[in-house]
């Protein structure tokens, strides 16, 4: 749903600020106070004629899954590309991998984003909100931000004066998934002039088991090698990681200077590998600055980070240690630099101007590479206007990017050396008619750029856990796509309802397609290029006849083509079924003597509907079965220590038992390590959740 559940007054890229943590049921829907990040910068929701999506702190804390990315991929238009449990792949409107561009901590997130079974190194409970743009958004985050960006929300400063210390943790039955984390935050009055210095930092440890699949015996047709097996252990789809994250400033009346750290650590199983792991460490560190100047304000970022990514596989090396098969040390360094002009009150006109990219740098390690030592540097510049006139607000902008890669040669891996520049000059325009206080009718047209990547160009070699050797095109060219977005939101008392249409034209679109080879007992896949269009919508309606009820209903739907492709199939790859979710929803009134809130209960469905639009082209891809699955819900924040409370929520995923493959799961195609053929590897079985999180608030 789009229903944010809290109101965010941030500036452009800046530390946010809560005004409201939760609010009033039947005001779910309200659009009018909610602030994001547009594509000419900070407006209001209501304002903006990008579609755009605020996952609220309760809706994250209600919800259920191994990383953030599950947690979210549920929401219209919105879903996953995944590895088992605990490695996810944000996909918007069914574009992904290096498509959507993720921001946490006020940077861009990279890491070895481009493979299957390379997840987000991110602690999702250092997440207080997220906020998705849906459509390119290149104007604003330069290349590769062609179907949107995912934007994770830190937790806002406490007031002045203030300390809160909170511990938590939940349990998952199915795969054993237990994890915890401690914090402390803090802000103390500094002067006389409203400012204070604030600090908050979090450890946050998970450990999953292998995971069971659902109860095979209700297959409709069960496959020959499953008729005997009900609730198997998916072996290697465990994981271990541990995170640390911080924040350390001030905050002024000229601005604020933020310093902010993180480390990850994530171990997963090889699922399909015997005995096969992944080591991965991604540390970052961010400075945040702005300076308050004249009518508006200075903002400059820089971050490093360092993703370093190791393969092991069965019988390699010696000792407690074995030897990396597969290593590599990726470097990156963001920057962005804007200024943005904030209207007085009263005033209709906004904007910003501004340059930013980042420089990057890739070493090989191990025995084996799949892609060769590279440096990349890109920058770009660009500027954006907004103006409100009378019941309209009308908004653009364009930007220039120039990305500049060199690969090495290399005598141990074998590669050869390769220097590309890539040019995009990209924009956006829009309206936003704001017919009456209930109903806004918007429509946008933006135009992507993103520049192909370096396994996208120079690959060639077995990657473990995709099931494929994987081959690179060092002739292609950049995609492009021209997007226009239709959409409208109606609020009312009783009901309230947000739909959207899009159509995405692609030039030069990048896809991976199985040749019918087999290289090293794996099915050989090269990268290809072509025209594509994309045609789909979403929309979601929330009843709510009574305060305390509400009827959530959404409907999801993408078509991907080709244009103009001389193969026999038109279907792209990868693109997510038709979803249909149905959630109801009961708020309890404050009960005994007011130490039981906010409680609630829910239940709902999932229904995915059969994917027979796929690439079949030399079997690349295959239908999948319609599915529906079904969750229930119930938590409340119990209040024991005056204004301190439990937060408790307790989910039922899956309930009954249900046998599936979501068609964006890479485990369908799964090698047989005796028979050589591919076969399904289902998701999770029935799964129960609990999480705690226990906030202490301390005046100081």
């Amino acid at each position: 749903m789009l229903c944010p559940l809290a109101m965010w007054a941030q500036n452009n890229h800046s530390h946010s600020s809560l005004t409201n943590d939760s609010i009033d049921p039947t005001k779910e829907a309200i659009l009018s106070e909610v602030t994001v990040q547009g594509l000419t910068g900070t407006q209001r929701m209501k304002d903006s004629p990008s579609p755009f999506m605020v996952i609220s702190p309760n809706e994250l804390h209600q919800g259920t899954g191994t990383n953030i990315v599950e947690q979210i991929s549920h929401k219209p238009g919105l879903a996953q590309i995944s590895t088992g449990s605990g490695i996810s792949k944000p996909v918007i409107r069914g574009l992904g991998y290096n498509r959507v561009v993720v921001v946490e901590q006020g940077i861009r997130q990279e890491g070895q984003q481009w493979g299957d079974e390379h997840g987000l190194e991110i602690d999702g409970e250092g997440v207080h909100s997220v906020e998705v743009l849906k459509g390119p958004a290149s104007l604003m985050y330069g290349s590769d931000a062609i179907a949107g960006v995912m934007i994770l929300r830190p937790e806002p400063a406490l007031e002045a004066g203030t300390m809160q210390v909170k511990v938590g943790g939940g349990y998952q039955t199915n795969n054993r998934m237990y994890d915890y984390h401690a914090g402390m935050a803090g802000s103390l009055p500094s002067g006389t002039n409203g400012g204070i210095w604030t600090w908050n930092w979090h450890y946050n440890q998970k450990s999953a088991e292998d995971y069971k699949n659902g109860n095979v015996n209700g297959l409709r047709e069960a496959p020959e090698h499953l008729l005997e097996r009900k609730n198997d252990n998916v072996s290697n789809s465990w994981f271990k990681e541990r995170s640390v994250m911080g924040v350390v400033g001030t905050n002024r009346s000229w601005g604020h200077s933020l310093l902010r750290f993180s480390h990850v650590y994530f171990k997963p199983g090889i699922i399909g590998e015997e005995d096969a792991f992944q080591k991965v460490q991604h540390t970052k560190v961010v400075s945040d600055n702005q300076w308050n100047i004249g009518k508006g304000a200075l903002k400059a970022i820089i971050g490093y980070q360092n993703n370093w990514r190791r393969e092991y596989e069965t019988g390699t090396g010696t000792g407690t240690e074995p030897e990396a098969e597969l290593a590599m040390r990726l470097h990156t360094i963001n920057y962005d630099v804007r200024y943005t002009l904030s209207p007085p009150a009263g005033g209709s006109w906004r904007g910003a101007l501004g340059i930013g990219g980042m420089w990057q740098q890739n070493k090989n390690g191990g025995e084996e590479a799949l892609i060769p030592d590279y440096r990349l540097f890109d920058i770009g510049a660009f500027v954006t206007a907004s103006r409100k006139l009378n019941d309209w607000h009308l908004s653009g902008g364009l930007r220039w990017d120039r990305r500049s890669l060199t690969t090495f040669a290399s005598e141990d891996y074998e590669f050869q050396s390769v220097r590309r520049h890539f040019n995009g000059l990209t924009g956006s325009l829009g309206a936003v008619w704001n017919t009456n206080d209930r109903l806004n009718i918007r429509l946008n047209v933006a135009r992507g750029f993103r520049a192909p990547t370096v396994s996208e160009l120079c690959a060639d070699g077995v990657h473990e856990g995709t099931f494929r050797y994987e081959v690179g095109n060092q002739g292609l060219k950049s995609e492009h796509s021209l997007q226009t977005d239709l959409g409208l939101d109606y609020t009312s008392h009783t009901v309230s309802i947000q739909a959207s249409l899009f159509w995405n034209r692609i030039s030069n679109y990048v896809y991976l397609s199985r040749t019918g080879a087999m290289r090293e007992d794996n099915p050989e896949y090269r990268y290809m290029q072509a025209g594509a269009s994309l045609i789909g919508g979403e929309v979601a309606v929330d009843v709510h006849p009574i305060e305390q009820l509400h009827i959530e209903n959404d409907f999801s739907f993408v078509r991907g083509r080709f244009i103009g492709s001389a193969q026999d199939c038109k279907d792209l790859p990868m693109m997510p079924a038709p979803r249909w979710n149905l959630n109801l929803k009961y708020y309890f009134r404050d009960f005994a003597h007011g130490h039981c809130r906010k409680a609630y209960l829910t239940a709902g469905m999932e229904y995915n509907l059969r994917q027979d639009k796929y690439y079949y082209t030399d079997d690349t891809e295959t239908a999948t079965p319609d599915y529906g699955i079904v969750n229930i819900g119930a938590g409340m924040d119990l209040h024991i220590w005056g204004h301190n409370c439990i937060q408790l929520s307790l989910t039922c995923q899956n309930l009954f038992d249900k046998v599936y493959q979501n068609h964006l799961s890479r485990l369908k195609y799964a090698i047989n390590e005796d028979t050589g053929e591919r076969y399904t590897i289902h998701a999770m079985g029935r799964n129960v959740c609990l999480k705690v999180n226990i906030p202490i608030d301390i005046h100081l």
